[in-house]
């Protein structure tokens, strides 16, 4: 493989991120003056429809350290293999494995819960975000989340 079309394929694969990032930020979105959220830990994104919690090895490692296991048996026993990463287990139901009466893990949860509601299928469009405030009753309350905030959570 001719390490020049290499390199050029991932410059102009750069440069399309790059431009694709800016022509994101320089739109106009409905939470353009932010929008107020505070989790009341209500479990309306917990519990319900199964999904993929994703995890990384490093929440993961805190999990099982707060929990008093070694990573590998909790990995084995609260997470499955998911792409590249792990996804926490569910219940049946789809209740998280640590939503019981509030989240059991809060102040360790994983990043993908932390940044609830603030997920792309949630702001794609205004209506999409006014079915996920019809079920959050954190949504309005709280602490300000500016557009770039709300971006850079969208970003990650």
């Amino acid at each position: 493989m001719d390490l020049g079309i290499v390199l050029r394929t991932a410059s102009s694969v750069m440069d399309f991120k790059n431009n694709l990032d800016k022509s994101l930020k320089d739109r106009k979105y409905f939470f353009d003056k932010g929008i107020r959220f505070s989790c009341t830990q209500c479990g309306s994104c917990c519990t319900g429809e199964p999904g993929i919690i994703y995890i990384t090895q490093e929440e993961c490692d805190k999990i099982a350290e707060h929990l008093n296991i070694s990573s590998k048996d909790f990995l084995q026993s609260h997470c499955y293999p998911f792409e590249s990463a792990y996804s926490l287990e569910e219940h049946a139901d789809g209740r998280c494995l640590f939503f019981e009466n509030g989240c059991q893990i809060y102040d360790l949860r994983p990043s993908q819960c932390k940044t609830f509601p603030f997920w792309f299928k949630n702001l794609r469009s205004e209506h999409a975000w006014n079915q996920v405030c019809k079920d959050c009753p954190g949504i309005g309350k709280g602490k300000l989340f500016d557009r770039s905030m709300i971006l850079n959570y969208l970003s990650k």
